[in-house]
C-alpha cells in the first residue's frame, strides 16, 4: 500500500507539470486573439482610408458639377437679360413706328427670327410646337390675314412665354426620341437649366448637350435612377422647393 504522503507528493508533481502546459495554451490563444484583432483593426483602417479617399473624390466631383451648373445658370441668366433687352428695344422701335405710321412687319419678322433662334438653341422642351406657333404668326403676317398691330401683340406674348418658361418647374408630357424610337414620355423641366424624362419601358434619364444639339440619354446607374425617380415623385406631390441631388444633366457627354 502506497503511503498517503507519497500520493500527495505525486499529485503535486503532476499538477506542477500540467500547470505550465495549460498556461502556455492560454497564452497561445491570447496571442492568436490579439493577432486577429490587430489584423481586423488594420483592415478597418485600410477601409477607412479608402472611404476617405472616395469621399474626397466624390466631394471634388460634386464641387466641379456645382461650379459647372452655376456657370450654366449664369449663361442662361445672361441670355435671358439679352432677350429682355431685345424685347424692350423692339417695343421702343414698334412704338416709334406706330407713331410715324411705319410698317411694323419687318421689325416683327426680325423679332420672330430672334426668338426662333433662342428656342432652337435652348433645352428641347416642346421645341417643335413653339417654333410652329412662330411660323404661323409669320405666315399670317405675310398673307396679310394678321395686322401688324395684332402680330406685335402675339409676338410680345411669345416673348413673355419664353421668359416664363425659363423659370417654370413642373411635369409635362411630350414625344422624345430614345434609342432611335419616338416615345411619349413624362418630362420634368427645371426652368431652362435641366430636363429629365421617364419613358415607357421603365426608362429614365436626362437631356445632355451634344455638339450643337441635345440628346435623350437613358441612365442605368442605380443611384442616378433613384435620384430622378425621387424628383418625379416630389413634383407629382407639388413639391417644387427643397434640396435635391440630381445627375448633372447638361454637362457635355464627353466631359462627364
Amino acid at each position: 500500500m502506497v503511503p498517503k504522503r507519497r500520493l500527495l507528493l505525486r499529485a503535486a508533481l503532476i499538477g506542477a507539470l500540467i500547470a505550465p502546459v495549460l498556461h502556455a495554451g492560454e497564452n497561445d490563444a491570447l496571442v492568436k486573439s490579439i493577432m486577429k484583432l490587430r489584423a481586423d483593426v488594420e483592415k478597418l483602417y485600410a477601409q477607412l482610408q479608402e472611404n476617405k479617399e472616395n469621399y474626397k473624390a466624390q466631394m471634388k466631383s460634386y464641387t466641379m458639377q456645382k461650379a459647372d451648373m452655376e456657370a450654366q445658370i449664369n449663361r442662361r441668366e445672361t441670355a435671358l437679360k439679352l432677350l429682355r433687352a431685345n424685347l424692350q428695344e423692339a417695343q421702343k422701335k414698334a412704338d416709334a413706328m406706330q407713331k410715324s405710321n411705319t410698317d411694323l412687319t419687318p421689325l416683327l419678322y426680325q423679332a420672330i427670327d430672334n426668338l426662333d433662334s433662342v428656342i432652337a438653341g435652348g433645352i428641347p422642351f416642346k421645341v417643335a410646337e413653339r417654333r410652329a406657333e412662330l411660323r404661323k404668326i409669320r405666315a399670317h403676317l405675310q398673307d396679310k390675314t394678321l395686322s401688324p398691330e395684332k402680330g406685335l401683340s402675339m409676338v410680345w406674348a411669345s416673348y413673355d412665354d419664353m421668359i416664363r418658361l425659363t423659370k417654370e418647374i413642373g411635369l409635362f408630357k411630350q414625344e422624345i426620341k430614345v434609342g432611335g424610337s419616338d416615345k411619349l414620355a413624362q418630362i420634368a423641366k427645371l426652368g431652362s437649366v435641366a430636363l429629365y424624362f421617364a419613358a415607357p419601358g421603365d426608362e429614365v434619364g436626362y437631356v445632355v448637350k451634344k455638339g450643337d444639339g441635345y440628346d435623350y440619354q437613358v441612365t442605368h446607374d442605380e443611384k442616378e435612377r433613384a435620384e430622378i425617380v425621387a424628383l418625379f415623385d416630389a413634383l407629382k406631390k407639388q413639391i417644387r422647393t427643397g434640396y435635391f441631388t440630381l445627375p448633372n444633366a447638361l454637362v457635355p457627354e464627353e466631359v462627364k
